[in-house]
């Protein structure tokens, strides 16, 4: 418990030992008899994998003197009786995982080590409060809400007509740290590999999504969601985590983008990388790699949907992870897009990212990884071709303005929005530096290409707002974005009884009023909160068939054991084919 409170990984839900990189942890050691260092000779080994190896740091001995010394740092804290006390001190890159710890004592017979023992195994996490690990990140209260905060707000809905959800992360909840470890156990992810923070949200952003990989989540944005849960219902990704891991890899159903990216914040979170989830309004899709929005009209001025393959979306959302960047020049560090929303390939698997903020802001779009399509996603040209009979195209407008009308994120420490479009972009007037310029006149030649593959427009038809495009006298085409209705209701969430750690069992009591002229049946239900264990089924969407008369309400209680004291929310959702987004959440705090 020492360990952990030092360490910041207090939280967690687990009963094994949790640290962070590069900060020393102690351990104690106890032998048969008192230790006399000038003539015993041991060392604390870690191991993780099936083959360590130490040229791999798979295999990692730590010895307690100064005179030998390995990567990781050892010492001798103190020692009483048989019991030694030793403090050890893990290197910046070492890898992030689940070890194993032995002890391994010099004999006139040789080596003799412990036996196996599960208990003792440690988790060690990337470390955002070390100035030596590339995840560092100075500002107290940015660590706080990035890393530390189970609950969010992910903002959604059109640009002039905001709306937000609360999300539960749980990055503490028991059992989530192993899911997203097994998560790159599924990639076939190199252990050598699991200490760079690069490498490992690269793989993350594939394998949150199930194309290509058979990775975590399903996306449909098809309206029928018969066998799987609407991605309306949920509203925290540990069931989703879970049902992940312990399936060994099957699929979970359904998502759209803001779950990617919740469940991608829970994974970055979890694992001690500071990550945030970010939404776009008016955000492109450029499905050709040439940093701008092509839209074909046809002779008549009229729409041609099968020559248009780039499409806009109303709001799309994806994640910035905070990391150095010493494969990149000075300055393009700190905030980094990735997104596991599968929209197109890079390096022939759909992922994005890690991306650079500050690079996407300034046109520098040819470093690693996927710039030019961020780029595209918040700084586009709208262009509007007339097809001519012979097939050629002429320009007839350009919108400069339209795509990236504003970036939201949730605010530090508290449920306001911050608005972050600087962070992507010069105000209008000001964004097109000559260097720029040649960005979206000559992308081909600055080898930025992205991959052609792409999804298929039906998949994604549903988030994607109608265009409907109207041509004046000399061709004065005019943008009419109609945006779908998230036709949102609201729940009221009463929580009854008093909420008192470890004693009593509150329930919370959910009341929604039907519209007076809709009928509803086939709904799913779902609850959800931090620092409580589910009594009931309540983090489990469940399912229920019986019809609800228009003007009627519906109540369901649920109960709660409380985990840990402190101040959180308790969310919940009602969703059929009938009617999306029903959501309620309420604040409660759990007194000590």
């Amino acid at each position: 418990e020492i360990n952990k409170q030092g360490h910041n990984t207090h939280l967690y839900s687990s009963d094994f030992l949790i640290v962070r990189r590069t900060l020393e942890f102690q351990i104690k050691i106890t032998f048969d008899r008192p230790y006399k260092p000038a003539e015993d000779k041991f060392a604390v080994e870690f191991v993780i994998g099936p083959s360590p190896q130490y040229s791999k740091g798979t295999y990692i001995p730590v010895f307690p003197n100064e005179e030998r010394q390995s990567v990781w740092r050892g010492r001798i804290v103190e020692t009483s009786d048989n019991v030694v006390t030793m403090g050890i001190t893990t290197s910046p890159e070492c890898i992030v995982g689940k070890y194993m710890i032995y002890i391994g004592v010099v004999t006139p017979y040789g080596i003799r080590r412990t036996r196996r023992d599960p208990s003792t195994d440690i988790y060690i996490l990337f470390n955002p409060w070390s100035p030596a690990d590339p995840v560092f990140l100075d500002d107290e209260e940015e660590r706080e809400e990035c890393v530390m905060n189970e609950l969010g707000i992910i903002y959604h809905g059109a640009y002039d007509d905001v709306s937000e959800r609360a999300w539960n992360y749980g990055q503490f909840e028991f059992g989530v740290l192993d899911a997203c470890l097994f998560i790159m156990d599924k990639a076939d992810m190199p252990l050598s590999n699991r200490g760079d923070v690069i490498k490992v949200t690269r793989v993350a952003s594939a394998m949150l999504n199930s194309r290509d990989d058979d990775g975590v989540l399903v996306g449909n944005w098809s309206g029928d969601y018969t066998y799987g849960v609407p991605p309306t219902s949920w509203t925290g990704s540990v069931e989703i985590l879970l049902d992940y891991a312990g399936s060994r890899g099957t699929p979970v159903c359904y998502a759209q983008c803001w779950v990617y990216a919740a469940v991608f914040n829970t994974f970055l979170r979890c694992l001690g990388i500071p990550g945030r989830v970010v939404t776009n309004f008016f955000s492109a899709h450029d499905n050709d790699g040439n940093l701008k929005m092509d839209i074909i009209l046809d002779e008549n001025g009229k729409l041609d949907r099968n020559r248009t393959k780039d499409s806009i979306w109303n709001y799309h959302c994806w994640n910035e992870c905070f990391m150095a960047r010493s494969d990149l020049p000075p300055g393009f560090g700190g905030w980094q897009v990735v997104d596991a929303t599968p929209q197109e390939t890079s390096d022939g698997m759909f992922r994005c990212g890690p991306a650079s903020v500050a690079a996407v802001k300034h046109g520098q779009i040819c470093y690693p990884f996927d710039a030019p399509f961020v780029f595209a996603e918040v700084n586009s040209d709208v262009i509007f071709y007339r097809r001519q009979k012979d097939g050629t195209l002429e320009v007839v407008k350009v919108n400069p303005t339209h795509v990236g009308r504003m970036v939201l994120t949730k605010a530090v420490l508290h449920d306001g929005r911050r608005d972050i479009t600087d962070q992507y972009k010069f105000p209008e007037g000001e964004r097109r530096s000559p260097e720029e310029r040649r960005v979206l006149e000559k992308a081909e030649e600055f080898g930025c290409q992205r991959e052609k593959a792409s999804l298929p427009q039906s998949d994604v038809e549903v988030e994607i707002p109608t265009l409907d495009v109207r041509v004046g006298d000399n061709f004065d085409v005019t943008l009419q974005f109609k945006n779908h209705s998230d036709q949102r209701r609201t729940a009221d969430v009463y929580v009854t009884g008093t909420v008192v750690y470890y004693t009593g069992v509150p329930s919370a009591e959910v009341v929604f009023k039907t519209p007076k002229l809709l009928w509803l049946k086939a709904s799913t239900k779902c609850m959800n909160a931090s620092l409580f264990y589910m009594i009931s089924d309540v983090c489990v969407c469940d399912v229920f068939s019986s019809l609800i008369a228009p003007g009627t309400s519906i109540m369901w209680t649920e109960t709660f054991s409380p985990r840990r004291a402190g101040s959180t929310k308790l969310i919940a959702s009602l969703d059929c084919a009938a009617l999306r987004q029903v959501y309620g959440e309420t604040e409660l705090t759990i007194q000590q």
